[in-house]
């Protein structure tokens, strides 16, 4: 009998899962929420020159993981923004990563980004609304020195002249593993800051 039970347990567990999981993947939030949300978000304009950023990464439970610091070039030629980003985490460990971002116009005449990066698998891809980037894509991250494919469903807010906030979601199959959270500052903010010591931490 106590088979039998474990049994409908486990099936009821898995119908469970499989409910939340649709769930999770169907809720999406509509860009035109933000059309009218200020100051509006130029990406080539926002990211030409230099900008510096600060960064975590908490795991799905809150607990923070690692912290980092980037400084990024910005450069724009022909409809085409060239981001090189160099980064410095908290127990030492350097990267770099150089993004190449297309703005396009679609059929229904609105604008989107395309970027690619060596890490990146495919191309990212998204549209602004309002004071609001989303896009999304497929990263390799190096984990325990393993390179490990995630999903990340990427935020960009605007907040002010020089000064956006960062808010990714990494999953998993699916699955939330965690989030990076950043902080961009740019023009004079981030002159008056950077550029950001990357040797040491």
């Amino acid at each position: 009998m106590s088979s039998i039970n474990n049994i409908i347990y486990s099936v009821k567990l898995f119908f469970t899962l499989f409910i939340i999981l649709i769930f999770t993947g169907c809720s999406q939030t509509d860009m035109k929420e933000f059309q009218n949300n200020t100051p509006k978000l130029d990406l080539f304009s926002f990211f030409e020159g230099d900008t510096i950023a600060y960064g975590i990464f908490e795991d799905r439970f809150g607990n923070l993981k690692r912290q980092f610091r980037v400084n990024i070039n910005g450069k724009v030629d022909n409809q085409i923004l060239t981001l090189d980003e160099d980064f410095l985490y908290d127990d030492g460990e350097q990267a770099k990563r150089i993004w190449k971002i297309e703005k396009k116009i679609d059929n229904n005449q609105e604008i989107v980004y395309e970027g690619q990066a060596d890490d990146v698998e495919g191309k990212a891809s998204g549209l602004i609304s309002g004071n609001a980037l989303n896009w999304s894509y497929y990263i390799y991250l190096n984990i325990k020195g393993s390179d490990i494919k995630v999903h990340f469903n990427d935020w960009i807010y605007k907040q002010s002249k020089d000064l956006a906030i960062n808010r990714a979601y990494v999953s998993k199959f699916g699955i939330n593993i965690g989030s990076v959270t950043l902080v961009f500052l740019r023009g004079d903010t981030a002159n008056k800051i950077g550029p950001l010591d990357l040797q040491k931490w």
